[in-house]
Parts: C-alpha cells; sequence; structure tokens
C-alpha cells in the first residue's frame, strides 16, 4: 500500500508539477500530495467498507507478555494516539514525529498556524486525561 502511495504521489506530482513553486521545499509539497492521496484513500476504504475507523486494540495480538516494557508503553502510547480525532492526530504526526514547525504543519494542512496550536493543545489535554485515567500498560497485565 504505501508503494503504490508513493508511486500515485509521484504520478501526481508529476501531472501538476506546474503547480510547484521553485524555490519552495519541494519535500513539503510531495508530503502535502501524499497526504491529501492517503486521506482520499481512507475515505474511498470507509465508504467501500462501510465502517470507521480500526480500533488499534482490535490489531493488537492478544498475548503481550514476551514484550517488553518499553514496547507495551510505546503500544500504549500509539493506541492513545490513535483515538485522537484525526485532525489531531495528523497536527500531532507532523509537528512532533515529523518535526514539522507549526507555520510548516499548517501550511501542509492548508489550515492557519493557531489551528495547528489548538490541535495540538486539544490532543495533549486529551493524551493527559487519558493517562491518568488509564493504568500503565504493564499494570494491566500483571
Amino acid at each position: 500500500m504505501a508503494e503504490e502511495l508513493v508511486q500515485s504521489t509521484c504520478v501526481r506530482a508529476l501531472e501538476r508539477s506546474a503547480q510547484y513553486t521553485p524555490g519552495t521545499r519541494i519535500d513539503r509539497w510531495l508530503f502535502t500530495i501524499l497526504h491529501s492521496l492517503w486521506i482520499n484513500e481512507l475515505r474511498a476504504q470507509r465508504v467501500r467498507s462501510g465502517q470507521g475507523f480500526v480500533d488499534s486494540e482490535a490489531l493488537m495480538a492478544p498475548d503481550s507478555q514476551g514484550i517488553n516494557d518499553e514496547r507495551r508503553h510505546y503500544a500504549d502510547v500509539m493506541q492513545r494516539v490513535s483515538r485522537l480525532p484525526e485532525a489531531q492526530r495528523n497536527a500531532v504526526f507532523l509537528v512532533y514525529v515529523e518535526g514539522f514547525t507549526y507555520q510548516e504543519a499548517a501550511d501542509t494542512l492548508a489550515v492557519p498556524p493557531g489551528t495547528i496550536m489548538s490541535r495540538l493543545a486539544a490532543a495533549r489535554t486529551t493524551l493527559a486525561k487519558a493517562a491518568v485515567s488509564t493504568p500503565p500498560a504493564q499494570e494491566k497485565h500483571l
């Protein structure tokens, strides 16, 4: 699926090469195209399958006793992030994972920088509440 997404991004970039502004960062332009294609594919899959977002817990193997604490903690964090609304999830990944500035993330998602800051604040609040209300992953398995 990733290879198809990259191929589609390259094809779209070639088709719309006139839209690229010389002197700007091509990686951000390509990421914007890739993001748009990915969102469109997710929406199409939801329509075709007649269902919404798949909960990450359903994808995890039931026997996680062999997983070390660090991996369990990572899986727990990723589950919590995956439960965030799509707009907040995108902002979290662009800023905290990809290292984009607020302005770069705003440009990529075609929203004002204040919207990025608001989405990140809401995501941090939601994640903090979830961390307080849910016991750590290693305590669940004892």
